[in-house]
């Protein structure tokens, strides 16, 4: 997909996210996805998964949540499109995964824990559920309206649930890495590693820490406090990677999903590059080719011209349209 900057080519790549995952990777409101001036939008399309003809619409209305259908089917929500269709994103701002904070990363590794082993999804929300109903629980006992033994039902259940959490993002952290590092290498990156960090995680203590708890009404341990580190041999990409060496880390991360899930689904995931190139020396753009899975893979970028590779088609983004080149 190419064509000058501010043409559009971003927005269609979010089309295809939303007509897909249900939701944008870039804005978590859905009325910035309506066109201004307007109060409705649709986006549709048709694909295969693997051998398997399907179609897909998602419908946006100003002020009303999105309704989404999958070949005529209507979903109870939009973003359970995630558990039927495979699609993954690299934008600029997914560099945050490596240097922003751990926020971001603990996001990011979740989302990771989700597409690689569905039946997990829902953890990371029921563990926040928890964390959320007990640090209520703790304000309530802060200010004599509750007692001690209220606490002790949401104590466990926040063990409970981010013990099964911590494991589940160290199984997604074992699976994933040696495949991140084979692709960080291929793109020039030695000695990439992901480990875990966090303090160990049990009912001790979050007991240990119940009085400092109930002094700020907040659960002071626990995975929502963890995250992990991305290196090359010593150095922590975080602080001490090039701008390049993040923007690889990341697509790093990416390929060696879509590997894992292309294995565990049977057939790859949608690709989805935004910006890829920038920062990317000519070598390393035509190793990220040789990298890509079998798939589709949409790329943006400015120019033909700047593509390392003959692409199967080429669309010309220019406001307001996009035409087969």
């Amino acid at each position: 997909m190419v064509g000058p900057n501010g043409a559009g080519k971003t927005n269609l790549l979010e089309a295809l996210h939303v007509v897909t995952q249900g939701f944008s990777p870039r804005t978590r409101s859905d009325g910035q996805l309506v066109r201004f001036g307007t109060e409705q939008g649709r986006v549709e399309a048709n694909g295969r998964r693997g051998l398997v003809p399907c179609r897909v619409r998602v419908d946006l209305a100003a002020g009303q949540g999105k309704r989404a259908e999958i070949d005529g089917r209507r979903l109870s929500a939009a973003e359970q499109l995630r558990r039927e269709l495979q699609t993954l994103v690299f934008t600029p701002d997914r560099l945050a995964v490596v240097k922003g904070a751990p926020a971001a990363r603990r996001a990011y590794f979740d989302r990771v824990l989700g597409r690689l082993a569905p039946a997990q999804l829902q953890l990371p929300a029921d563990y926040a559920a928890a964390v959320g109903q007990r640090n209520a629980a703790l304000r309530r006992v802060s200010a004599g309206v509750s007692s001690l033994e209220a606490l002790e039902p949401w104590t466990e259940r926040v063990s409970e649930v981010g013990g099964d959490l911590v494991a589940a993002r160290l199984d997604v952290l074992a699976v994933l890495s040696p495949g991140v590092a084979a692709v960080a290498r291929e793109l020039g990156l030695e000695g990439v590693r992901l480990s875990y960090e966090g303090e160990p995680f049990d009912r001790a203590a979050l007991e240990g820490m119940l009085r400092r708890d109930l002094e700020r009404g907040t659960t002071g341990a626990g995975p929502h406090l963890h995250d992990v580190s991305i290196q090359a041999g010593t150095r922590d990409l975080r602080s001490f990677g090039s701008q390049g060496e993040q923007r690889v880390a990341v697509l790093s991360l990416l390929l060696a999903e879509a590997r894992l899930v292309a294995d565990r689904r049977g057939y790859p995931p949608l690709l989805l590059l935004d910006d890829v190139l920038s920062e990317l020396d000519s070598e390393r753009r035509a190793a990220l080719v040789g990298l890509l899975p079998d798939g589709q893979t949409v790329v943006t970028s400015t120019a033909r011209e700047a593509l390392p590779a003959e692409p199967a088609q080429v669309v010309q983004v220019t406001p307001g349209h996009a035409v087969a080149a």
